[in-house]
């Protein structure tokens, strides 16, 4: 028999927080039967995205907590610092070429975000 997954232990943990029987929650999900939280709770069967996003609904939780990404129920904390802007020599290159006021792609730049707060205006 194989280990259930975090996924599957924080399902049935959400579940047995407040009580409920796997035909209770089920009847409060739409679409979603008894025996369906009984194979995401055992790891047989991976929910679906529409079923995660009832619990974390349902159980007012991240999914980050759900795929056990953080230990916090309100989900990790994120600083939008995309791996594909680190380190990137062709993009400091560009930001370096655009910054350089007697690079003709300054000019654009400029012309660039003149009108977009221009558009931004009206």
């Amino acid at each position: 028999m194989k280990k259930p997954t975090i996924v599957a232990q924080r399902l049935k943990g959400l579940r047995e927080s407040v009580r409920l029987s796997q035909a209770k929650l089920a009847a409060n999900f739409e679409g979603v039967e008894q025996p369906a939280i009984f194979r995401y709770e055992k790891g047989q069967a991976f929910p679906p995205y529409g079923v995660l996003m009832q619990y974390a609904d349902f159980f007012d939780v991240s999914l980050d907590y759900i795929f056990g990404r953080t230990d916090n129920p309100q989900g990790k904390l994120y600083d939008f610092q995309p791996k594909v802007w680190k380190n990137q020599t062709q993009m400091q290159e560009l930001i370096e070429m655009c910054f350089d006021p007697n690079s003709p792609a300054n000019a654009q730049l400029k012309e660039t975000l003149l009108r977009l707060m221009g558009e931004q205006n009206k």
